[in-house]
């Protein structure tokens, strides 16, 4: 999985249009020599595993402001799975209330980071988790 440079797609699925959190992460992610895709705003879950593959990359990191992560996490997750990607590292990030953290980590989303999250704990774990595969 890890040839050289981690490979990262940050999406932001859904009608949430807010990303300047996702901005910072990409920054961070590049500063820290990782490549850094960014779809931008308004993906759907299937533009987002097209992305991902025709990318080939090792790490999605979803970012989520608005309350539908139980409804656009699942159709991405499934996707990679159609695709033979399951062992792409995904992560998510925004606001997702504690209580739904297990059940995404259930479907296969290895990490949720919350709000107020450094940027430097998020590089930590991609590149652990990233050079484990």
């Amino acid at each position: 999985m890890n040839k050289g440079r981690i490979r990262v797609l940050l999406a932001k699925p859904g009608l949430d249009g807010h990303d300047r959190g996702a901005k910072v992460v990409a920054r961070a992610l590049r500063d820290a020599g990782m490549e850094v895709i960014y779809t931008g705003i308004r993906q759907t879950p299937e533009m987002i595993v097209k992305a991902a593959i025709q990318e080939d990359v090792d790490v999605i990191g979803l970012s989520i402001l608005s309350g539908a992560h139980l409804e656009l996490f699942p159709p991405i997750i499934e996707g990679l799975r159609k695709k033979g990607r399951e062992n792409v590292l995904v992560i998510a990030g925004g606001i997702i209330p504690e209580d739904d953290i297990p059940t995404l980590q259930q479907m296969g989303i290895k990490a949720v980071f919350s709000p107020g999250t450094s940027t430097e704990d998020i590089i930590s774990f991609i590149q652990k988790e990233a050079t484990a595969k």
